[in-house]
Formats: C-alpha cells, sequence, structure tokens
C-alpha cells in the first residue's frame, strides 16, 4: 500500500496540467522566463571567456603589448622593479612589480592565457608541461623543464596595477584595491607533470572591446635565433590597425629596455625590422626623421 506522501508530487503534477491546460499561456511564459534565466547565465559565462583567441593565433592586450613590461632584455641583466611605472602610451599608467619580464616569458604568458580561454576565467587551467613547452617552439628537457617552473613562478609573482583613461577621463582601473598579477597561481604534480594554474577574472576586462594585439603564432615561432627584438616589434606591430606606423627612435630604446649605446640600438632596430620583413610582417621599413628633425623607425604593416 504506497503511503498518501509518495501521491504528492502526482497530484501536484496534475493539478499543474490541469492549470495549464485552462490557461495555456502561463505554460508559454514559464517557458519564455526559463529561457531567459538561461540566456543570461550563458551570457555571464560568455563574459569571462577571453575573446578572438584562435587556435593559430596568440593574444595580448594592447596597453601591456605596448608597454615596457615585456622586452627582449639579455639574460643575467634583468632588474626587480618595485612600483616601477612602465614605458607606454600616454593614456595608460602601469605600474610593476617584479622581475623584469622577456619575450620567451611573454610566449609563455600568452600560451597560458590561450589555454585559459578555452573555459571561463577563475576555473582551473590543466597543462601538460611537455605538450606545453612544444606548443611554443621549445625542446623538453631538465633545463627546459626547470626554466618553465622559474617563469611560471615570475608570472605568479610579476603584480600590475593600470590605469587607462580616454579623452582625460577614467576608462579602467584596475589593481588598486587588490592588485593584478599575470597569472594568479598555479600548482604543479610531479608524477602526471602537468600544471594547474589560475587566471584572475579581471584580466577579462583587458580584452574588451577587442582592445587587444592578435599574434600570428606560426610566424612568431618562425623568428631566428637572437631575434628577441624582433618578436617584441611584432607585438608592437598587432596593436595597430594603421597600415603605415611611425614609432620615435627615443620611446622604442626606452619600451625595450635598451641600456647600451644609442648607434648599437639603431643598429638592433635595423636588424629586427629585417627579420619583421623576412616573415612579411611588414614591409619598407627604415629609420628616417620626422618633420620634427626626430629619429623614428617607419614601416607598413602587412
Amino acid at each position: 500500500m504506497k503511503h498518501p506522501q509518495n501521491e504528492l508530487p502526482d497530484r501536484k503534477t496534475e493539478r499543474a496540467n490541469d492549470v495549464f491546460a485552462r490557461f495555456p499561456f502561463l505554460a508559454d511564459r514559464i517557458t519564455t522566463a526559463k529561457s531567459r534565466i538561461e540566456l543570461r547565465s550563458e551570457t555571464a559565462k560568455q563574459q569571462l571567456l577571453l575573446p578572438g583567441l584562435q587556435n593559430f593565433m596568440r593574444a595580448m592586450p594592447n596597453h601591456i603589448a605596448r608597454s615596457s613590461l615585456f622586452a627582449p632584455v639579455a639574460r643575467g641583466r634583468k632588474r626587480i622593479h618595485k612600483d616601477t611605472v612602465l614605458v607606454s602610451r600616454a593614456d595608460a599608467v602601469i605600474k610593476f612589480w617584479g622581475e623584469q619580464l622577456d619575450e620567451s616569458q611573454a610566449d609563455v604568458w600568452m600560451q597560458a592565457m590561450h589555454e585559459a580561454s578555452r573555459q571561463p576565467l577563475g576555473e582551473a587551467v590543466v597543462i601538460k608541461r611537455a605538450a606545453f613547452l612544444k606548443s611554443i617552439g621549445r625542446q623538453t628537457g631538465n633545463y627546459e623543464y626547470k626554466w618553465l617552473n622559474r617563469t611560471m613562478q615570475a608570472l605568479s609573482f610579476a603584480m600590475l596595477v593600470i590605469e587607462v583613461t580616454k579623452d582625460g577621463e577614467p576608462k579602467l582601473a584596475v589593481g588598486r584595491t587588490r592588485a593584478l598579477h599575470m597569472i594568479d597561481g598555479f600548482d604543479f604534480d610531479d608524477e602526471e607533470e602537468v600544471y594547474t594554474l589560475r587566471i584572475d577574472p579581471r584580466w577579462h576586462a583587458m580584452f574588451a572591446n577587442r582592445e587587444f594585439a592578435l599574434i600570428d603564432w606560426k610566424k612568431r615561432l618562425r623568428f631566428g635565433i637572437r631575434q628577441d627584438m624582433a618578436k617584441a616589434l611584432q607585438r608592437l606591430v598587432a596593436t595597430s590597425n594603421e597600415q603605415i606606423q611611425r614609432y620615435a627612435i627615443d620611446w622604442l630604446k626606452d619600451k625595450l629596455e635598451y641600456t647600451g649605446r644609442m648607434r648599437d640600438f639603431l643598429d638592433a632596430v635595423e636588424r629586427a625590422m629585417r627579420e619583421l620583413e623576412r616573415l612579411e610582417i611588414i614591409a619598407g621599413s627604415r629609420v628616417e626623421l620626422s618633420t620634427k628633425g626626430k629619429m623614428q623607425a617607419v614601416w607598413t604593416k602587412l
């Protein structure tokens, strides 16, 4: 014999069906309300996804790519920043704490963000160590494994405060009350040889409104040895849609953290531009005087 309570769900269902039969428009309204809730939930989830990171491209927020956060600095010459205002464009003030980051570490960060783009920000990002190294064009071996772990540590420690203005008015502020890290932290499983990364959801704001540079990854992996300056310029080229691009040599020298003589820097810039031309990233590159008599690098973006 059934207990009377076991019949309650069936009675509720019968009553609901009776109500819907008498008032069919209610069923439509409930269905519509459920659809709206599901849509809002999906929209909220999509807002935490990083946009534009196709398999053949990698991306970096324009304000980061234009800054001196990543630079073609030599090993052993890195300095530790503390509340340092990075070289950037006039509409952005970026303060940085941490070890100076180089172009190989830029590769790690872009690949990590690419891996993170497959799920909403804030969720665990699991990457296999060997496969990750291959994806950035590195060998797999003890030295490379140690290098990757040091880089993960540097990116976890790297801390930013970013303030962006537009027409003199505040547009974006990230990190003032809680610092923004390049990666929010990581765990490494020795047995599985996998990293589990965490990416701060606030990075989504830095990629919003399509304000990011798209990097052709296949071409980036084809750069010759000792061409870190060319890799840095590739990121800079990608921050602008302008076909003819001009950058003051003095500004470039500061942005690229070059501390040597100006004549040596000019030679290095010309070598880097030739490498960009070889890979068909730019054309017609040259160093010339501006209308104000200042040296500038000029090229056509392809």
